[in-house]
């Protein structure tokens, strides 16, 4: 006991319980001395027990000093980062202090100024398309409706408004027309919509599979290099976004007219020209709600967009855990592989181009008949000739892959590049007429076959 008080680790229950065990009853004094000598082996058979426990005691508390210790770095990287997180997703700014080259401090309002613009010089009942980041902004401080924000769980509407700011800017206006009277985009740099551009790409490819055959990362709409792709280029937000600012972009004054620009360029809003007062009569007329007076009342597409809607294919996600159909698995599956080696899914989309086109090149039978039988001399056959002649099997092999329809012609006095490749004994271009299909048994106007143009024959 004494030694469990020197360390501090004794408890009050403890000695009580060791003093009642160790409380001698009144005895004889002969047997107390015997039970003297019964104790004396048990007390040093008990050394041990303690020792063991005083070291695995000492043990842990050093390793739970050390992992303490070791750890406050982390613990505080951790902690400072949690508070940074934590205070920029609670409380979102759109007034934000910077600073101009000069190092002047500016208070940049781009953002509300454009709001409240929406609210003070349109229509109470105008609608509003923007990327869904910006709906709850929009609803909130322009007081307009949205096409989408933050809680529109509906994939496939995302998709829609995806698919109307990523197309050409002519089909994405067909598609504008029938749903909003407005659009305002972020423009300026940073994480501005031309940079997530790619991301609506991809989730419009989704639901509308035409917009990026075999690629379901889109990579076709990009900007690698910080140089658009030609998509990307032709596309509505493209447009829309760096129209009169970069050389050569101009947006198509009969169908979008620019209406408001911020005073550092961060938001851009245009009208939409020609908007189908039909659909926007329809819509209205037709809500639907869960209940009379309901607040719920799911929008309704009108039938001028019946058409772009055939084009979708409904899309389960990965969280649609509500959902009947089937998982689009397949489609998912090469998402991420596209995503995680987009080397190897260039070199497939490469391969399945060269096969697609090759397919495309392969002439029918009946279309081979219609060279067949127009027999004149020209440019084309008098280059073949002087292929064959000369033997360039290579500049000859470049013309069977890449104009297969040039083999079939045929001069004036009936005869093409099988009866001179006979005539000159050219193996290797025989084998390339074989192989484009160019027959061995047709005959010139003599009644004279390629075969018996032999070289040897001569």
């Amino acid at each position: 006991i004494d030694v469990w008080n020197d360390i501090g680790l004794a408890n009050d229950d403890y000695v009580s319980a060791v003093e009642i065990e160790t409380k001698p009853k009144a005895k004889s004094k002969k047997k107390q001395n015997a039970d003297a000598k019964k104790t004396e082996p048990t007390k040093s058979s008990s050394s041990p027990n303690f020792i063991t426990q005083l070291i695995v005691r000492s043990f842990w508390f050093c390793a739970l000093y050390f992992l303490f210790h070791a750890s406050q770095d982390h613990i505080k990287e951790f902690k400072d980062r949690s508070i940074q997180v934590s205070a920029h997703m609670s409380h979102p700014s759109i007034i934000i202090k910077t600073q101009d080259n000069q190092g002047r401090m500016l208070t940049m309002d781009d953002y509300r100024e454009a709001y409240w613009w929406l609210r003070d010089n349109t229509p109470e009942d105008a609608r509003i398309m923007a990327w869904w980041d910006y709906g709850y902004q929009i609803t909130a401080i322009a007081n307009r409706t949205t096409i989408a924000d933050g809680n529109t769980w509906n994939h496939e509407h995302i998709a829609l408004l995806g698919r109307a700011l990523t197309s050409p800017l002519k089909d994405g206006h067909r598609i504008a027309r029938h749903l909003a009277d407005y659009v305002l985009l972020w423009t300026g740099g940073g994480g501005d919509d031309l940079a997530k551009s790619p991301h609506l790409a991809r989730i419009a490819n989704s639901v509308y599979r035409h917009m990026c055959p075999g690629d379901p990362t889109c990579s076709r709409f990009s900007a690698p290099g910080g140089n658009p792709s030609p998509m990307m280029r032709e596309s509505l937000l493209f447009k829309l976004h760096s129209g009169g600012l970069v050389p050569g972009v101009e947006v198509d004054k009969n169908r979008f007219k620019e209406v408001y620009k911020s005073k550092y360029g961060k938001v851009r809003i245009y009208r939409v020209l020609s908007v189908s007062k039909e659909s926007k009569e329809w819509v209205k007329n037709n809500r639907r709600c869960d209940a009379e007076g309901s607040w719920y009342c799911p929008g309704q597409y009108p039938p001028g967009l019946q058409k772009v809607l055939k084009d979708k294919k409904d899309f389960k996600q990965l969280e649609d855990f509500n959902a009947k159909s089937e998982a689009d698995d397949d489609y998912q599956r090469k998402y991420f592989e596209h995503l995680n080696d987009p080397q190897k899914a260039a070199a497939a989309r490469r391969a399945q181009k060269k096969g697609t086109e090759a397919k495309k090149m392969t002439l029918s039978q009946n279309e081979i008949k219609q060279i067949n039988l127009k027999w004149e001399n020209n440019d084309i056959t008098s280059t073949l000739f002087g292929l064959v002649r000369d033997n360039d099997v290579d500049s000859f092999k470049s013309i069977v892959q890449s104009t297969p329809h040039y083999v079939h012609m045929r001069s004036k006095d009936g005869r093409g590049p099988m009866w001179w490749a006979h005539e000159h004994g050219r193996k290797e271009i025989v084998s390339l007429l074989k192989s484009a299909g160019v027959s061995e048994k047709l005959r010139d106007k003599d009644g004279i076959t390629p075969l018996e143009l032999n070289e040897d024959e001569f």
